[in-house]
């Protein structure tokens, strides 16, 4: 026990033994120069006596015998030495010191050997002895001053906070695998990210540049492309043609495994020629007017982002009521002949005495121009500004021949998963003009989000590079797609970018009903949420404490954040931290992973220089889009016409002919 009493007993033991080692040092330097302390005067008949009787124990039989024995003495009382404590302390100074003086004590025996006389010999040897002994003492005494237990030298913590990750390739018809490389304890290991159910949907978040396209969206291409029964495909390329360019050339790489007559598909403003052209309003698509509802409330959040945030303002709603009934008009009007987004912004362009009295005709939509119309008639034209232009200046931002082009056509269907015409439809963005084209696109998404969310159909992937810039409500895709073979890879920089263009709620919810997470590079909010997601591990302290006696080192195992948000700050481009999802079938014990996904650059950037680029659809010149834009701007005003004049032949219209003017 640690008391004071065992500690002044110990002590006084230790320093008996010592006493021993020196007297018994003392006796052999007197013993063998036994001549010389005779010519000093240090004899006596006394001393002689006690020699004798020492001598006869076998102590002086051979002359190192005596030495031998005080060094054992000497080690013994050095076994208990507590010197002070020094950190600066080596091991190399002190065993310095002990050899040293192990070998001069041993060493200085030579001495006695010399032609030198009696005197001088026992001099010289009796003091090369004495420095040994002295510096294997000193020597000793440093080597206890040393720290044994020093901390740990990782001063970042790494080897702490590594944990046992998935080394498993798990595969099925579903998976996305990715390769990885990560460390524990120190030693480098391989792994795997195993997305076994895309169908749960997956997040990928970090920052420009920290890897997300390279590492983990070409991979869901690419894997989803190349497996034995390939996903059907809707790829969102925000920097077109990035991803659609590997789309395609691994769609036409594997398009033999797909049932029916397959179709890649693009959708691209600035390049016409490479562009299908698409109806995102098909008659076929919009059953009743809640579809209608639907599109115009994608149209008009996607050109104004600030009204996502004021959804069921009056001044919101009011543009929305009134475009749905635009283009419902359109759709029940000889059975949606003229139903295409370009018509109905050039309805909604027209004055307000052909714009109300044509619109009057359809009963469907009374209930919703019934506020406009009186608004007008009552020459409350403040209100009336107020509700509908900002419809009309939002639309009008869309008025380009390039888009008209392409949303009055109709080259393909938006069933990607049909299994008797699969698609994989490319659609392209440009960063200069993420508003006007980002609305457009929001509404095909919503399209085809209705329609693929159905039983009985193929498996299909949707990839979303920059999710934020779309205005799509995936959210009950997510959650009711997985019955239907249905994947979401949403590529998004941080969830603070989704909170701002879709609000703090719907981006909550997004963030939580994702079963996949995997994020490079973070910060802020999003690091810290990430860090608690994946949660804590059994991590090991050590602390030290110094005192002038002693060194207690205490060490203790608590639960500590496997990946903290300053380590996430920190990732490096291609590392990657997160957790996967399983399913009943494959059970993943080790969901959580914090690694470097491996990717082979050098046979990437080989295939892609064999790329085959993406086909011209049709040759496009300016005087067919310009025909094109002239042809739908007097498809509405022969509307206008027909109707007004049909209205005031007829004695039961002519009443809803408005006139104010």
């Amino acid at each position: 026990m640690q008391t004071g009493e065992n500690e002044q007993a110990m002590r006084k033991i230790l320093e008996m033994t010592r006493f021993i080692s020196i007297s018994i040092l003392l006796l052999h330097f007197y013993y063998y120069g036994y001549m010389t302390f005779g010519l000093w005067g240090f004899v006596s008949a006394f001393t002689d006596r006690m020699m004798v009787n020492i001598a006869h124990s076998g102590l002086f039989e051979d002359f190192h015998r005596s030495k031998f024995i005080a060094l054992g003495f000497l080690f013994i009382s050095l076994l208990g030495v507590r010197g002070k404590k020094d950190e600066k302390l080596s091991s190399k100074t002190g065993l310095a010191y002990l050899f040293t003086g192990l070998l001069l004590y041993f060493i200085s025996a030579l001495v006695l050997l010399l032609t030198l006389s009696p005197h001088w010999r026992s001099l010289l040897y009796i003091g090369l002895t004495s420095i040994g002994y002295l510096l294997m003492l000193t020597g000793a005494t440093l080597c206890s001053r040393i720290i044994k237990g020093k901390l740990s030298g990782d001063i970042f913590n790494r080897d702490q906070e590594s944990f046992p990750q998935e080394e498993r390739l798990l595969e099925n018809e579903f998976s996305i695998n990715l390769p990885t490389r990560y460390k524990l304890k120190g030693k480098e290991r391989r792994g795997y990210i195993n997305v076994i159910s895309p169908a749960r949907a997956t997040i990928v978040l970090g920052n420009p540049g920290s890897g997300k396209s390279a590492f983990c969206i070409r991979e869901f291409i690419t894997q989803a492309l190349a497996k034995a029964s390939p996903y059907s495909m809707l790829v969102y390329d925000f920097k077109f043609p990035d991803l659609s360019l590997i789309a395609y050339n691994h769609w036409l790489k594997h398009k033999d495994r797909y049932p029916g007559k397959p179709e890649c598909i693009f959708i691209n403003f600035d390049d016409l020629s490479r562009c299908h052209r698409g109806n995102v309003f098909d008659p076929l698509g919009m059953v009743d007017i809640t579809d209608a509802s639907e599109s115009a409330r994608t149209i008009l959040l996607g050109l104004n982002r600030e009204w996502q945030k004021k959804q069921g303002d009056f001044f919101v709603e009011s543009p929305i009521n009134f475009v749905t009934a635009i283009i419902w008009f359109l759709r029940k009007y000889q059975n949606g002949a003229y139903c295409t987004l370009p018509h109905a912004i050039e309805l909604i362009q027209l004055d307000y005495d052909s714009l109300f009295t044509v619109m009057r005709l359809e009963k469907e939509i009374e209930v919703l121009i019934n506020p406009f119309v009186n608004a007008y008639l009552n020459d409350v034209m403040e209100q009336l500004e107020g509700q509908i232009a900002s419809a009309k200046i939002a639309l009008a931002r869309l008025s380009s021949p390039q888009l008209y082009y392409v949303l009055s056509g109709n080259d393909f269907s938006l069933d990607i998963n049909n299994p008797e015409h699969p698609k994989v439809i490319c659609m392209g963005n440009n960063p200069q003009k993420i508003q006007t084209y980002g609305a457009v696109l929001s509404l095909y998404v919503n399209r085809l989000l209705k329609i693929i969310n159905q039983k009985n159909k193929l498996k299909s992937m949707l990839i979303f590079d920059e999710f934020p810039t779309l205005t799509t409500d995936i959210i009950p895709t997510i959650a009711t797609g997985r019955s239907n073979k249905i994947g979401v890879c949403l590529g998004i920089q941080d969830a603070s970018q989704l909170r701002k263009d879709y609000g703090r709620e719907q981006a909550d919810v997004i963030m939580s009903t994702v079963g996949n997470i995997i994020a490079g590079q973070v910060t802020g909010d999003t690091a810290k949420q990430l860090s608690e997601r994946i949660g804590k591990i059994m991590q090991d302290r050590q602390s030290m404490s110094i005192n002038s006696g002693d060194t207690s080192v205490s060490k203790s195992r608590q639960l500590e954040f496997a990946v903290p948000a300053s380590r996430i700050a920190a990732l490096s481009s291609g590392e990657f931290v997160g957790m996967v999802a399983d399913i009943p079938d494959q059970k993943i014990t080790l969901k959580a992973f914090h690694g470097e996904i491996l990717n082979n650059f050098d046979a990437l950037n080989k295939e892609e220089a064999a790329y085959v680029p993406i086909p011209v659809i049709r040759r496009v010149n300016s005087t067919m889009v310009q025909t094109n834009y002239l042809q739908i701007k007097r498809d509405v005003q022969d509307i206008v016409q027909a109707e007004v004049q049909r209205m005031m032949g007829d004695p039961a219209l002519a009443h809803l002919v408005i006139r104010k003017n």
